[in-house]
């Protein structure tokens, strides 16, 4: 809702551009956090250090082999956070108030919830099994060229369910991530319009990490979960249970917390500033109601 007491009507392609764009911009400023969280979850190192395991990738497997993956992840995000952003604002202009244009905190998280199953389905669950058969892969059979490569050759060994391995995970992670992040942005975001806050860039920052943080330790499981299914062979949520229990137990599921902390903090600023800025930029765009 605006100053003059109307609410402004993000449309889908406002969504699918400055989500699309947020996303590419977070990919590429946190990536080798989100590389060194990964390797971290496979068990492969030994460390909570993330700048210990990139100083060993680059050492030993060199700098390239940093961004194993970067290509896919860059187009993962950028189709994650466009359907993430058009998604949500589609339920949230469905369930807002008629008169004030905000959503209730238990609205806010269910619209949040319902985009992480429609993220899951159509983009962060192939694209984070590829990224994570990269990143294993680099660090033991080296088997796949690149991330077209790999999608081939999961596909032509297991058809195209070797794409959605890790989805039970994934689809969980997605859920209580998205429904936690944006259900806890758009609560701050109400709160602010409650109180006649001008927004801000520093605001709007500050909003996403604060949403990060909370993300972050809510479903760090299931974050592990995923990953351990992703490898480069596969595994069911079964295996992956079992395999990080046999590892150390339920700590395990943690693994990796700490960088992905400092990450999402990181993109969640990063996402949520870019996304208001293209938007805002895009007025043309937007309809008044």
């Amino acid at each position: 809702m605006n100053r003059e007491g109307t609410s402004k009507i993000i449309l889908p392609s406002v969504s699918l551009a400055a989500g699309g764009i947020g996303g590419a911009v977070e990919a590429a400023v946190t990536y080798p956090l989100e590389f060194a969280k990964t390797r971290m979850q496979l068990g492969t190192v030994k460390t909570r250090n993330p700048f210990v395991v990139i100083n060993h990738v680059v050492r030993t497997e060199g700098l390239p082999a940093l961004y194993k993956g970067f290509p896919n992840v860059i187009l993962g995000s950028m189709g994650k956070n466009a359907i993430r952003f058009v998604s949500f604002d589609a339920i949230k202009n469905v369930w807002k108030d008629a008169e004030t244009g905000e959503l209730t905190p238990t609205r806010s998280l269910l619209a949040g919830m319902t985009a992480g199953v429609v993220t899951s389905i159509f983009a962060v669950t192939p694209t984070q099994r590829i990224k994570t058969a990269l990143i294993d892969d680099g660090g033991g059979e080296r088997r796949f060229r690149s991330g077209l490569h790999a999608a081939r050759v999961m596909y032509q060994e297991r058809g195209l369910a070797a794409l959605y391995y890790g989805f039970s995970g994934t689809t969980l992670k997605a859920i209580s991530a998205t429904g936690v992040r944006m259900g806890t942005y758009n609560i701050l975001k109400d709160y602010e319009h409650s109180r006649n806050i001008q927004p801000k860039m520093s605001t709007s920052f500050m909003n996403g990490a604060v949403a990060g943080f909370v993300t972050t330790y809510a479903t760090q499981p299931f974050d592990t979960l995923k990953t351990r299914c992703q490898t480069s062979n596969g595994a069911s949520t079964v295996e992956a249970f079992r395999n990080i229990m046999a590892d150390g137990g339920i700590r395990v599921f943690w693994s990796g917390s700490i960088v992905r902390l400092g990450r999402t903090i990181l993109s969640g600023g990063i996402l949520f500033t870019v996304y208001e800025k293209i938007a805002a930029a895009m007025p043309p765009l937007l309809g008044a109601k």
